[in-house]
């Protein structure tokens, strides 16, 4: 399994309709045979940071299944206008977990 991760800079004023397209694009992302889990966490001290954190079955999964499927083109229409505050998009793997 493969952990994604994205830091988001979201403008503070605009946090509530992130987390909304997000809320949305869960749906197609979820529905996708490759992503396992989904969390999107708000920092408590900076307001416009974000952590979104998917669990997919393998990197190779992520970028070559779900990327050309129906299920990505329908998440990727509710988050497009956030792509830009991207700080940062990676795939880690779990060493550790409790």
């Amino acid at each position: 399994m493969t952990v994604e991760i994205l830091r988001y800079a979201i403008p503070a004023a605009e946090a509530e309709a992130f987390i909304a397209d997000y809320r949305a694009a869960m749906v197609p992302l979820m529905a996708s045979p490759h992503a396992r889990a989904f969390e999107l966490c708000q920092c408590d001290e900076e307001p416009g940071r974000f952590l979104l954190c998917i669990d997919w079955t393998s990197a190779e999964d992520h970028l070559q299944q779900f990327r050309g499927s129906a299920e990505f083109r329908a998440f990727f229409a509710h988050i497009r206008r956030w792509v830009p505050q991207i700080e940062e998009m990676r795939h880690y793997t779990r060493r550790l977990s409790a």
